[in-house]
């Protein structure tokens, strides 16, 4: 018989057991088929493109922790410049303070104070180059960001919380406070 008589021609029922229907199975059942190499290539095409995505995956999660490593070490080098520029100019501040109380003393002696002015001016002018400004105080509304406040004084003709005294000058450099400057409040 051809193939397509066999499959076509009724076929016979064999006798089932009771209690064995599920054990019998028709003869004409064939094995599963063995997938075809088409169907092999798709299967091992779709397990490669799962693996390059995980990979890709992990490229770009490697490549964004390497990014935010490189900005977070730029801002930490950035942070400890500020912090040693700061640091350098606060110790150099003291030269600062002996400079201006030299200006404020009497002295006969002209060259010598002409000297001083001349050493107090490039000091100032070597602290603006480095971004350092001072902290404007007398006169000015008590703010405790820049200011620091070492004595009280009560004075109806002085306005609510007004610097009326300056005992030494604070320094900024951009918006970070180097030294507050020590003042005296009014009321």
């Amino acid at each position: 018989m051809s193939t397509e008589q066999t499959e076509n021609a009724p076929q016979e029922e064999l006798p089932v057991e009771e209690g064995k229907e599920e054990a019998a199975a028709p003869e004409t059942e064939e094995a599963p088929a063995e997938p075809t190499e088409e169907e092999k290539l798709r299967a091992e095409l779709a397990g490669t493109r799962e693996e390059l995505a995980g990979e890709k995956d992990k490229y770009l999660r490697i490549l964004a922790e390497y990014d935010n490593f490189r900005k977070r070490s730029a801002r930490e080098r950035d942070n400890i410049y500020a912090d040693v520029k700061a640091d350098t100019l606060l110790k150099l501040l003291p030269v600062y303070d002996n400079l201006e109380r030299a200006l404020q003393q009497e002295t006969a002696d002209e060259a010598y104070r002409k000297g001083v002015e001349m050493t107090m001016n490039q000091f100032l002018e070597a602290l603006k180059a480095l971004g350092v400004t001072p902290i404007e105080a007398l006169g000015q509304t008590f703010d405790p960001a820049v200011h620091n406040a070492v004595m009280h004084l009560e004075d109806p003709d002085k306005g609510e919380q007004e610097i009326v005294q300056e005992f030494q000058k604070g320094f900024k450099m951009g918006d970070r406070v180097i030294r507050h400057s020590m003042v005296q409040v009014a009321n």
